[in-house]
């Protein structure tokens, strides 16, 4: 088993990564010494399946991540190729999946590649799987991505004539790797306190330096009051969100307008707090309090240089500024529990914690829409009352 060191990224980002319908893989000596006869073929076929989900930012991450995965075990840790993998290997890899090598484990995300006298080198501090600092722990949804991602793959192979079965489907239990739920996944979430800490710090850094974080504080605004999700503020191939997608109707109310998940455009009402939002942070950055129909400059500008923030890791790094300062302050202020827990928070925690708070004084059917949700189920995951009353009945339980 070659596990002692951590294997190199294969797959760049998604607005790095070259075209392989256009250019054909010919070696993969620049990703790893040795592979398998057939792992060039792997590659192409590999790559051209994560490039058909460009897309969507998002599925893009997940496929890349889930197929990067599985070459690292088939190449390097069973020296097979796609054309060798068997329904028992598959059960194999899943068990490798969820204790991966230690070596193979980072503490935090880092950039997979960085320019280097102008070339793309992969950066050695990467690895394939992260625990944010604590011990690495394989969650049901993450496993469920596996399965589905892996099976698609495969069906796409055979699609293709490079597979003839698919060993994913072909598994008569997947039950016993993911455990069943009597109710829905618990909804991640800041607690009001700890929205109200890590707010009070982006305003604050936007007071202490307008010039940067004026930007910080919008972003903050933006993911938490119109529910976005990260890819709706990054400039893609797919979607350039820009300040003219704010747009007034007959009525004088305010809409944006957004290209989410599935590449479905929605339009999010827009509050008078988020107005308000909007412009200060237009106004700290010299233009009229309010866009003009068809404005084109970016919605999330950069710093430096021209155009809007195209990378999805900055965004994230913005934020995790402000979970930081905030953690920082209910430590201090005596709320030791609450920081702790939101060392754990993520930016999609932002959206969640924004639908969390809408459902409780607006109709569902009206979060539902802006939040770009598919079904009113899927936005009932978010009312907490029935589970609160269920607590609540059970509390003065005798036990004698």
């Amino acid at each position: 088993m070659q596990n002692k060191t951590s294997p190199a990224a294969f797959f760049d980002t998604l607005d790095e990564m070259a075209n392989p319908f256009k250019q054909a893989i010919v070696s993969l000596v620049h990703l790893v010494e040795e592979y398998p006869k057939d792992a060039v073929s792997d590659y192409q076929y590999a790559s051209e399946f994560i490039y058909s989900y460009r897309g969507s930012p998002d599925t893009f991450s997940t496929y890349r991540r889930e197929i990067e995965h599985f070459l690292h075990w088939c190449w390097l840790i069973e020296n097979k190729s796609l054309n060798q993998i068997v329904r028992e290997n598959i059960e194999t890899y899943v068990e490798f999946a969820k204790q991966p090598p230690l070596a193979w484990i980072g503490e935090k995300n880092v950039a997979r590649f960085m320019d280097r006298a102008g070339e793309r080198v992969a950066n050695e501090a990467w690895r394939p799987y992260v625990s944010n600092g604590g011990e690495y722990v394989v969650s049901q949804a993450t496993l469920q991505s596996l399965f589905s991602v892996l099976s698609s793959f495969f069906n796409f192979l055979i699609q293709e004539n490079y597979l003839k079965a698919n060993p994913v489907s072909q598994l008569r239990q997947k039950s016993k790797f993911i455990r069943k739920h009597q109710s829905q996944s618990k909804i991640r979430r800041l607690s009001p306190l700890q929205w109200e800490y890590v707010l009070e710090a982006a305003e604050c850094l936007a007071s202490l330096d307008p010039s940067a974080h004026e930007r910080t504080l919008f972003i903050m605004n933006a993911l938490f009051a119109m529910y976005l999700r990260i890819s709706e503020l990054v400039d893609t191939n797919r979607w350039q969100p820009q300040m003219g997608h704010f747009q007034p109707d007959q009525e004088g109310n305010w809409w944006f307008i957004t290209v989410g998940k599935g590449n479905k455009e929605r339009e999010i009402s827009v509050s008078d707090a988020m107005l308000s939002a909007l412009k200060r942070y237009r106004l700290s950055r010299g233009l009229h309090p309010l866009p003009s129909p068809g404005e084109s400059s970016p919605l999330i500008h950069k710093t430096r240089g021209k155009g809007g923030i195209a990378s999805t890791r900055q965004i994230r790094g913005i934020v995790q500024i402000c979970f930081d300062h905030a953690k920082e302050a209910m430590a201090k202020e005596g709320f030791p529990d609450d920081a702790e827990r939101l060392a754990n928070a993520t930016v999609h925690w932002l959206r969640h914690t924004g639908i969390s708070e809408d459902v409780k004084h607006r109709p569902r059917e009206h979060v539902r829409d802006d939040a770009g949700h598919g079904s009113s189920a899927i936005t009932d995951r978010y009312i907490d009352v029935e589970r609160a009353e269920r607590h609540a009945s059970a509390r003065k339980k005798l036990i004698r």
